[in-house]
C-alpha cells in the first residue's frame, strides 16, 4: 500500500525559508507525476509545484517561481520541496501528491492524482 508521508512543516517569520520533504512508501511503480499543493483556510487547495520521477521535469505555479524547488532522491524515494523568501501568503497546510504512470512537465490539476499525503502545515508570519 502506498503511503506519502511529509514533514518538515513549522512557523517562520516573512523572508524565511522551510524545507518539506515526501517520503513514499510502499512504491512499486516506475514513472510517476508527484505534485506538492498547499491549502490556505477557506481556500481551495492550490498546486505549487509538479516534479516527474524519476526524470526531474518540474514546474511551478507563478506564485512560487523562483522563490520555490522541488527535486527527488530517487534511491530514497524522497521528494523535497525548498522554500525561500517565505511569505503570510504561503501560510497553509502543504501536501504531496502522487500520479503513478503519468508524465508531466506542467502543473497538473488536483485530479490526476491518486495518493494523497496527510498534510504538513507552513504558518508564515509577518
Amino acid at each position: 500500500q502506498v503511503q506519502l508521508v511529509e514533514s518538515g512543516g513549522g512557523s517562520v517569520q516573512a523572508g524565511g525559508s522551510l524545507r518539506l520533504s515526501c517520503v513514499r512508501s510502499g512504491w512499486t511503480y516506475g514513472g510517476a507525476c508527484m505534485g506538492w499543493f498547499r491549502q490556505a483556510p477557506g481556500k481551495e487547495r492550490e498546486a505549487v509545484a509538479t516534479i516527474y520521477t524519476p526524470g526531474g521535469d518540474t514546474d511551478y505555479a507563478d506564485s512560487v517561481k523562483g522563490r520555490f524547488t522541488t527535486s527527488v532522491d530517487n534511491a530514497k524515494n524522497t521528494i523535497d520541496l525548498r522554500m525561500n523568501s517565505l511569505t503570510p501568503e504561503d501560510t497553509g497546510v502543504y501536501y504531496c501528491a502522487a500520479a503513478p504512470g503519468l508524465y508531466c512537465r506542467k502543473i497538473v490539476p488536483t485530479t490526476a492524482f491518486t495518493y494523497w499525503g496527510q498534510g504538513t502545515q507552513v504558518t508564515v508570519s509577518s
